[in-house]
């Protein structure tokens, strides 16, 4: 493993004016999980292709390690890239999905239920927070 650091990358797609990825400033450290999270449409799919050179990055820089990959070809960042996959239990609920982190991490329940409540009032998704993974559409799924 290596940390990955994101230095103000940014990704704009020809025929656009806002930018898919805007200024992008991220330290990943060796070992760290890191959970990206956001309504659909905001960047985090683009930064992970960015990151697996599948996408140019227009402005910035990525390093993996000490390494700059900006302009590295994929083949040889020596990085994959799974592509998207629903990564929920199907068994759980959304609410249990989006806290099975914190509770590994040993986070206290009163804190995961506050913090899961947040997010999904951010991710516009309380009322389906009682519903299992199979009841949401795809975009409530990412």
């Amino acid at each position: 493993m290596a940390t990955v650091t994101f230095d103000k990358a940014t990704r704009v797609y020809p025929g656009t004016e806002r930018p898919a990825v805007d200024k992008l400033d991220l330290h990943i450290e060796d070992g760290e999980f890191l959970v990206l999270v956001g309504p659909s449409g905001c960047g985090k799919s683009t930064s992970l292709r960015m990151l697996a050179g599948l996408e140019d990055v227009n402005e910035g820089r990525i390093l993996i390690g000490d390494r700059e990959v900006t302009d590295v070809q994929p083949k040889d960042r020596d990085i994959a890239m799974v592509f998207q996959n629903y990564a929920l239990y199907p068994h759980m609920s959304v609410a249990d999905n989006m806290g099975f982190a914190l509770k590994i991490a040993g986070t206290p329940k009163a804190e995961i239920r506050q913090r899961v409540e947040e997010a999904a009032k951010i991710l516009d998704l309380s009322e389906y927070l009682d519903r299992k993974p199979k009841a949401l559409s795809g975009g409530q799924r990412q």
